[in-house]
């Protein structure tokens, strides 16, 4: 029998559940109990909270990363802007730090486990670190932050990449799982299901094969990795001239407050012949600033960093005297704001 497991956290949206919860139930119900679903989650049977006013759905038991079948994580539901505690971006942030993040990535790592996702889900498994260098969709509105973990986008109602797939926005949620019946249990248990809901699959599956359009081009991060960049860059300029740096010259003990926590973060900036450099340093990790370019007295550059998930972030900060103030980006995020003092 194949086993749907639909993971539910505080917050999720309901239609991103709802919807492939009663697909797989349709399916079951015209392939003779040839599936079974249930809701999970990460920590056990319990009720739990969705963004949609509060409503509360009890799941029966605790996802099981190695059960065969089918795992299905959906979105968030909450605040579009802002970075309150409910805020999407925060409510992801908080379901990403429970032990669901261990717990798909080992499902991915089965050969007879499907890790689907619907809207914000993708980005769940993303900013976990889940997804990068993978194909994938999301919601339209978080395209770039997907981008912004590495994985690779791509603008389709549903992406199949084998042992994922991933849908975009809320509704699509009842394309991705019509799609899983199709490809586990056949057209015509699909076909059979639509006719009940009276609702027709939306746009191409897309699918890394077959021949590739003429125009193709591969989307991928445009920022090359830390690996491949470890020389210094040059400054950007105006009216003609460099402009100096020796303002930022120096250690910066920085503090970047972000929607699921506040970051502490060195930083090392050093200018030499007309060339510009910088090393960030988090705990234990440290990487070096990509395309960094000082332009109208404000100095901008881009990390790629893997805590508290794999971000690539884009900063800019203006410095006055032994104060540094900016923000850092990616994506639907909002933007973080920096605050900084010089280290003697």
């Amino acid at each position: 029998m194949l086993t749907a497991q639909i993971v539910l956290f505080d917050g999720f949206d309901l239609l991103d559940a709802i919807a492939p919860y009663e697909v797989f139930c349709a399916a079951a119900m015209n392939a003779e109990n040839a599936l079974s679903v249930e809701f999970v989650t990460a920590e056990g049977p319990r009720s739990v909270t969705s963004g949609i006013n509060g409503l509360k759905i009890e799941a029966s038991g605790r996802l099981n990363p190695v059960r065969a079948g089918i795992i299905f994580v959906p979105g968030a539901s909450g605040d579009l802007e802002g970075d309150g505690p409910d805020s999407i971006p925060a409510i992801l942030g908080m379901a990403m730090n429970t032990e669901l993040t261990g717990m798909i990535g080992q499902a991915l790592g089965q050969k007879d486990i499907v890790v689907a996702t619907v809207c914000g889900g993708s980005l769940l498994l993303a900013m976990g670190g889940l997804l990068e260098g993978r194909p994938a969709v999301t919601h339209r509105l978080g395209m770039d932050l997907l981008e912004a973990t590495g994985a690779v986008p791509v603008s389709a109602r549903v992406v199949d990449d084998g042992n994922l797939v991933t849908g975009g926005g809320v509704t699509s949620g009842l394309d991705v799982a019509l799609y899983l019946v199709e490809r586990e249990l056949g057209p015509r248990i699909a076909h059979a299901i639509e006719q009940l809901f009276e609702f027709e699959r939306r746009g191409t599956v897309w699918r890394e094969k077959g021949i590739a359009p003429s125009a193709h081009k591969a989307l991928t991060d445009d920022e090359p990795c830390i690996s491949d960049n470890k020389s210094a860059l040059t400054y950007g300029t105006l009216h003609g001239k460099i402009i100096q740096a020796s303002v930022f010259d120096g250690d910066w003990d920085t503090l970047i407050a972000t929607p699921v926590g506040k970051l502490q973060v060195k930083l090392s900036i050093s200018t030499s012949h007309g060339m510009i450099q910088g090393k960030a340093t988090q705990g234990d990790e440290t990487v070096e600033f990509i395309n960094p370019v000082l332009q109208d007295n404000k100095l901008t550059w881009s990390l790629r960093i893997t805590k508290p998930m794999r971000l690539n972030l884009k900063f800019e900060v203006a410095a006055d005297g032994d104060r540094m103030t900016g923000i850092a980006k990616a994506g639907l995020l909002p933007a973080s704001k920096l605050t900084g003092k010089r280290v003697s």
